[in-house]
């Protein structure tokens, strides 16, 4: 087939190109440009630098010709912006899924048009097709890399033009492989970082977005001031760290946006507090439309969590959902990511607990 193979300058990226060229498929690389050099010169170092420098060796070492495609008006018009005013609305936004859904399979896409039979990456998911030949994103055998979160906001049009090569291996065998074929990018290490900020600290792009200002921590029980903040904006619901507060733990449970309070509690996980019930909104079923089932499985974020959750359909686009076991972490603005054993049947917007 002729491939368009999206490669980061990661390892995960690399190998799928290095597994796709020895089944013989005809490839062209391509790195995706998304930083904005003037917008974050003031953190430093842009990454994409280096990154852009192992995706060439990569792409030296096994003859595939390589492609710079800059998306960075793209990028700050449908995921910075989106993020930047999810977080001055008390939303905890997550753009990652954004990315995949707007940048690297949208506007990508349309940058491609049909001149590929297949568009390739380096995320841990893989695909099947049921029955009736509508592909199906699955998760893969490594519950903790598992991306079918970060991608479950994708279109059927979207996931049927994709492959992910390396969607049945875990993260030790990606290790291995690299190894063995002596990859560039063999020893990197993973990207601890959002889509658009890398190795850089959300904070600090907030604070640059958005500034500083001074505003209360009060204890939610008694309405007592127990300290300042420097914005609402910087904390998200369940938040612990960052806090600094002695007697604690203390926890974020709420947040006046209008008048800049974070409230925050020590008794986070009393038995009245339920944590078990919310709302979603803009959902985006990958079949097309809802499933039929009220009993499902649901990610609340990233990672091997998986929680059973009863669903009530208020009509396509919005559910309430009832989860068999507590969570400390309901924020609205995030994405809620459903299942049916396996397969991802897509996501929603939490919009209030």
């Amino acid at each position: 087939m002729k491939i368009a193979v999206l490669v980061s300058g990661g390892v995960d990226s690399s190998l799928a190109l290095k597994l796709l060229k020895d089944q013989g498929h005809d490839l062209t690389a391509y790195y995706l440009k998304i930083w904005l050099e003037d917008e974050l010169a003031y953190l430093g170092d842009c990454p994409w630098q280096t990154d852009l420098e192992y995706a060439q060796a990569v792409c030296q070492q096994l003859d595939v010709p390589l492609k710079v495609v800059s998306l960075q008006k793209e990028y700050w018009d449908r995921v910075v912006s989106y993020t930047i005013a999810q977080a001055k609305s008390g939303k905890t936004p997550n753009p990652d899924v954004l990315c995949n859904q707007q940048i690297k399979f949208g506007a990508f896409l349309d940058y491609l048009d049909t001149n590929y039979d297949k568009i390739a990456s380096g995320h841990y998911a893989h695909i099947s097709y049921d029955s009736a030949g509508k592909a199906q994103l699955c998760m893969t055998p490594d519950q903790v890399k598992d991306q079918t979160y970060f991608l479950s906001f994708l279109s059927q049009e979207q996931l049927s033009r994709l492959l992910f090569p390396i969607g049945h291996l875990d993260k030790a065998q990606v290790r291995a492989l690299a190894q063995e074929y002596n990859l560039p990018t063999k020893d990197r290490k993973d990207s601890q970082g959002i889509c658009f900020l890398g190795k850089l600290k959300f904070d600090e792009f907030l604070k640059y977005h958005l500034g500083q200002k001074e505003g209360n921590l009060v204890e939610l029980e008694t309405n007592m001031v127990m300290g300042k903040h420097k914005g609402f904006w910087f904390y998200t619901i369940g938040q612990r760290k960052g806090i600094r507060l002695g007697g604690g733990p203390w926890y974020v449970v709420d947040k006046d946006c209008k008048e800049n309070i974070v409230y925050i509690s020590r008794n986070y996980y009393s038995a009245e507090k339920s944590r078990d019930f919310f709302k979603v909104v803009d959902c985006n079923w990958i079949a097309g439309k809802r499933p039929e089932k009220t009993e499902l499985s649901v990610k609340l974020r990233h990672g091997a969590q998986l929680y059973t959750c009863a669903v009530s359909y208020l009509d396509n686009n919005v559910l309430e959902i009832k989860l068999a076991e507590r969570d400390q972490g309901i924020a609205p603005g995030q994405f809620a990511a459903f299942y049916d054993g396996k397969v991802c049947l897509g996501s929603g917007i939490i919009q209030q607990v």
